[in-house]
């Protein structure tokens, strides 16, 4: 079956079921094509929260899908592919947060939404990398912040903020394998473009420190807007491969080049178009949040969800 058919199909089947499709960014390139919705985790949050339609096809991993249950519980969420984890919500559990809240009182606690929803009711506030800069500035300057799970994320941040964090030590494993040698080494062999580095980025607060005028240190929506607008015609993208094809779509006649070849995230590559016509044929599968769990998450993600552009 073509590509196009099964867009079609897919595509009519979400009118039948009353379903939104919402991609993120570092999916296939023929998923992000049938989506109504493409974007970062916190644009799919916002398109989670505002829809109106019955059900919600989450073609990203298990912790986004999870958010969307937990801001839209009166609707039925989907995931195509169960086998969509995340390395980095896997490097904190519920019980682990509780243990280091423990040692910590009084701290207020900040989780990047890459985390699960059990981590989340344990949260104050939750932030993407889109606006985690302003959620960590809403914070009152004498409170004690706990920032998880990202420690690349969080260094960038007090480099940014000025704030002193106390950081997990997690890492999501294909933003850590983007090296600062990986930076310098284009920053020497491609003068003519611009870097766009995503603050996950085992070189992001580095890149920072370098201070070249041709780095900018940006969430994948960030990237996206930046290409547009930018005068430059080459760009070399330090983040998961997958943003190339919404950047080379948004931003026709421009050049993109990954900065590591093997920036590839295997959970965000299992979803598939035949998966996603599969979620909508068996209604599969369906993902649900403990209510009592989705009450003590949903008001930092509502925080999230406001906070920043």
């Amino acid at each position: 079956m073509t590509v196009t058919t099964l867009h079609e199909e897919i595509r009519e089947l979400a009118r039948t079921r009353d379903a939104v499709i919402l991609a993120h960014n570092y999916q296939r390139p023929e998923v992000q094509d049938v989506a109504d919705y493409v974007g970062d985790s916190l644009g799919l949050s916002r398109q989670a929260a505002a829809t109106e339609a019955d059900v919600i096809v989450f073609c990203g991993v298990h912790f986004m899908a999870e958010t969307a249950a937990i801001l839209s519980p009166e609707k039925t969420v989907l995931l195509p592919d169960l086998g969509a984890g995340c390395s980095l919500a896997a490097s904190i559990t519920g019980d682990q947060l509780r243990e280091w809240k423990a040692k910590h009182s009084g701290a207020v606690v900040v989780s990047y939404v890459n985390t699960t929803a059990d981590v989340k009711a344990e949260t104050d506030y939750c932030c993407t990398s889109g606006n985690a800069q302003q959620v960590i500035e809403a914070v009152p300057e004498d409170q004690e912040i706990l920032f998880l799970p990202d420690m690349y994320l969080g260094l960038w941040l007090e480099r940014v903020t000025g704030r002193k964090l106390t950081i997990w030590l997690g890492e999501c494993h294909v933003h850590a394998g983007i090296r600062p040698a990986d930076i310098e080494r284009w920053e020497r062999e491609a003068p003519d473009a611009e870097l766009l580095v995503h603050p996950e980025c085992g070189c992001a607060s580095q890149a920072m420190a370098f201070g070249s005028e041709r780095t900018q240190i940006l969430s994948t929506e960030k990237m996206v807007d930046y290409a547009r607008r930018s005068p430059k015609q080459r760009f070399l993208v330090a983040t998961e491969t997958g943003i190339l094809h919404r950047l080379e779509k948004e931003a026709p006649g421009k050049t993109f080049e990954p900065v590591r070849e093997d920036a590839v995230c295997r959970f965000m590559k299992v979803t598939t178009l035949e998966k996603v016509r599969d979620s909508l044929v068996e209604m599969q599968h369906r993902i649900t949040v403990e209510p009592e769990i989705a009450d003590r998450a949903r008001l930092a993600i509502e925080r999230m969800v406001a906070i920043g552009a």
